[in-house]
């Protein structure tokens, strides 16, 4: 009798949590038509041709070869963000200082290789992205490294050190490694030995593309095939019910963050030796906040970010596309994106937070918090 009351009453946990998921489902697909109609009225409104603007801002991106590629090649960072930004999530640690860390490894990136022109080839590709990697994984661990010891918010730790990093590296780019051949804030171009083979020329894609799904994949493994990816999990659920079963909690503050930062550096080296060949200053441009959003819309599923990620690079490269071939401004694209971009995070962070217990915790009346 006992086993049969197990039985049904597990059964229906399992309709239940399909049915969340079908409403999850239905109110991202509500918010991301919602977004692209908002994006329609805009430019219907203040465009002077609506319809050439319409069809720049859709099918640009998809219009040639080179604009498709490009689409994709800014995809591939945007993956690799998100992916770390979903791995901390699911640990119930944030990492906010994606920013510093992927602008962070680009400058090393680029450094390393005017240093050691002579490696060159594949040897000097693997040391500039495990230089990338490591750099990012020490500056995000270092947040978490200081939560398990002391109790320091990462939040905090994480956006202030990306802070100190984003300017230490804008110091660097600007004036020490800075190209005195050309006007830009940039450094010099690497040698064209250390750059990553294309794949659809003339467009910047290139070899960072199957990384980037590479990395996707084994992240799935790790979280839902491991032991260790398990644990993870717990303690993102629950982390006092995880330490009283006998997991170590703290290992699993310092390492989401670690491997969070470690994409992150992973993203800097390919855009600098995938896209850019040199580092440019500022050349992140947002990425580590975009990729918070991907994280966000994916449910912190590594599954969902790949489309997540392909999903925000299309909206970039439309809007590129209506501002350049049309005569839509610069400001009314800015506006566009912020407006979409604010509309798709808002419901992830919705969805997050529900799913996290913290809209529960919020509703209960005072006298019955804990």
């Amino acid at each position: 009798m006992l086993r049969l009351f197990a039985r049904r009453k597990h059964k229906l946990f399992e309709a239940r949590d399909i049915v969340d998921k079908l409403v999850g489902a239905a109110g991202l697909a509500a918010t991301l038509a919602a977004a692209l109609l908002a994006a329609v009225v805009l430019l219907l409104i203040a465009s002077d041709d609506p319809g050439d603007s319409l069809r720049r801002f859709f099918l640009g991106p998809l219009s040639n070869a080179y604009s498709f590629g490009n689409m994709l090649n800014s995809a591939v960072p945007l993956m690799l963000v998100g992916m770390g930004i979903a791995l901390a999530f699911r640990a119930s640690v944030f990492n906010l200082g994606g920013e510093g860390q992927v602008y962070a490894a680009g400058v090393l990136t680029a450094w390393l290789c005017l240093r050691l022109p002579n490696i060159g080839g594949l040897p000097g590709v693997v040391i500039a992205l495990a230089a990338a990697v490591a750099l990012g994984a020490a500056t995000a661990g270092l947040s978490g490294l200081l939560k398990m010891k002391w109790g320091v918010n990462e939040l905090i730790s994480s956006y202030l050190l990306s802070s100190a990093l984003v300017l230490v590296c804008d110091y660097f780019v600007s004036g020490p490694l800075k190209d005195p051949a050309s006007n830009l804030q940039a450094t010099s171009f690497v040698d064209p030995r250390f750059r990553l083979p294309g794949l659809m020329p003339p467009s910047h894609l290139n070899v960072g593309l199957p990384l980037a799904l590479l990395c996707l994949g084994a992240g799935a493994f790790f979280l839902f095939r491991t032991r260790a990816g398990y644990e993870l999990r717990m303690c993102g659920y629950n982390r006092n019910f995880a330490r009283y079963g006998g997991i170590h909690t703290g290992l699993y503050i310092v390492m989401p963050m670690a491997a969070s930062g470690g994409l992150n550096g992973l993203a800097g080296a390919l855009t600098t030796l995938g896209t850019h060949h040199r580092a440019i200053q500022g050349f992140t441009a947002g990425l580590g906040w975009n990729g918070i959003a991907v994280a966000l819309i994916a449910r912190e599923h590594p599954a969902g970010v790949l489309p997540a990620a392909l999903f925000y690079a299309y909206l970039e490269a439309g809007a590129e596309a209506a501002m350049i071939h049309s005569s839509v401004s610069l400001e009314l694209v800015t506006v566009v994106q912020a407006l979409i971009f604010y509309l798709i995070t808002a419901q992830g962070l919705f969805a997050f937070l529900r799913k996290r217990g913290f809209l529960q915790r919020l509703a209960r009346p005072k006298e019955e918090q804990p």
